[in-house]
């Protein structure tokens, strides 16, 4: 086989893993199984969340911080799960309380498939002004 075509074939199926991976880790976190949810991690990872200028080191205190939120979510859906190689970015939204979180997760990996950083925005939802009107639509 030729060089290029091996290293496409190892491209797709790095990405294959990496999306089964995704999928598994998304899954586990709706449904609250959350050793399954952080399997997903390197020992060495780190999660930012430059909103509150906070960096997560390693999945085990990913692991206790979320379970100790104390707003657990209530609900959970993915909008879309796009990327490439070694990035990729789930857009989905969390219900807190009633209330949606738009979330943005970026996650980079290593070969292995696992998770090396991780990086999360969160933000409320908005009123659109009006003066924007004539040119959007809603959704």
């Amino acid at each position: 086989m030729e060089p290029k075509l091996q290293r496409e074939n190892s491209t797709r199926d790095l990405e294959a893993q990496i999306r089964a991976a995704l999928d598994r880790h998304w899954q586990a976190s709706a449904s609250g199984d959350v050793d399954t949810e952080h399997e997903i991690y390197a020992e060495d990872s780190i999660c930012d969340y430059p909103q509150s200028g906070e960096r997560i080191l390693g999945p085990a205190n990913l692991k206790a911080l979320r379970s100790h939120h104390p707003g657990k979510p209530s609900g959970f859906k993915i909008k879309r799960i796009v990327g490439s190689g070694n990035v990729w970015v789930t857009e989905y939204t969390i219900e807190y309380k009633g209330q949606s979180a738009f979330t943005v997760s970026i996650m980079e990996f290593r070969d292995d498939a696992k998770v090396v950083h991780e990086t999360q925005y969160f933000t409320d939802p908005f009123e659109a002004p009006a003066w924007r009107k004539q040119w959007v639509v809603s959704v």
